[in-house]
């Protein structure tokens, strides 16, 4: 437990002191971009450090193997990059069923989105080889795969705080506790991809970069949002996360006859 919980303190303290950093600069400008970006590569930098002070160059070569461990069956491909996109479109149609008219599409095309998410992909190492890679596997051995999913959606959406706080991000304003909400929900989506692709880092990466690309698909944000803390969202953001907790109750009913003893152990942490 004892790596775990160092690797959680420096990955929020290091991020964060970085994002403090930012706001401290002003409103978006080059600069405060320079410092947003060595945040979010923190939770790699914190894992390939544990990993290499408790294991060796052994351990840094087993965790970035799975960086790169892209033999996996096509179906959980289409899973990882068509998720969220499936769950946007279905919340679109339910949105049409129940208000009698189609919810505001995104601007971008399949290209545009596709293109963005392959270019995206390797830039989610900097999260992912702290989360999925790092995190969770420690974690199973503790609390289970469903259990760790869910404890480390919360912990993924806290560490994210500061940027709702911060003026200019596109999070700034909007509704915390629904985000912390659906990013749970994602985590334990992205768990099931990981336990059903035997540990593959790299398509946890690619969900992740489907995610953040085609979440416009159908926007929810609201104009004018009320504060960080409170619970308003749009009826697109609220028919979007009732869609993925149901995805989610689905594979944490699943998730227990689920062969994890293939997730790494930790050695000499």
């Amino acid at each position: 437990m004892k790596p775990l919980i160092t690797f959680f303190f420096l990955t929020f303290a290091g991020t964060w002191t970085f994002w403090l950093a930012a706001s401290l600069v002003g409103s978006p400008s080059g600069s405060s971009e320079l410092l947003l970006l060595p945040g979010t590569i923190m939770p790699a930098v914190v894992a390939l450090w544990l990993t290499r002070r408790a294991d060796g160059t052994a351990g840094i070569r087993a965790l970035l193997e799975r960086l790169f461990a892209w033999h996996v069956n096509a179906r959980w491909y289409v899973f990882a990059i068509g998720y969220l996109a499936a769950i946007k479109l279905a919340t679109a149609l339910v949105h049409r069923l129940a208000m009698g008219a189609w919810p505001r599409f995104g601007e971008e095309g399949p290209i545009v989105i596709i293109v963005a998410i392959m270019l995206s992909t390797p830039v989610q190492a900097g999260e992912e080889t702290g989360w999925r890679g790092y995190a969770l596997p420690r974690m199973v051995e503790w609390f289970g795969l469903g259990w760790s999913s869910i404890l480390l959606g919360v912990i993924w959406a806290a560490w994210h705080l500061p940027l709702f706080l911060l003026p200019g991000p596109d999070k700034a304003g909007q509704s915390f506790p629904i985000y912390l909400l659906g990013v749970t929900a994602l985590s334990v989506a992205i768990a099931w991809l990981y336990a059903q692709t035997k540990g593959s880092v790299l398509l946890s990466m690619l969900m992740h970069a489907a995610i953040n690309n085609t979440t416009s698909i159908v926007p929810g944000a609201i104009a004018d949002a009320p504060g960080v803390f409170s619970l308003k969202a749009s009826p697109v953001g609220w028919l979007s996360l009732l869609l993925m907790w149901i995805c989610a109750g689905y594979f944490l009913l699943r998730m227990p006859k689920l062969d994890v003893h293939f997730v790494p152990r930790r050695q000499n942490s």
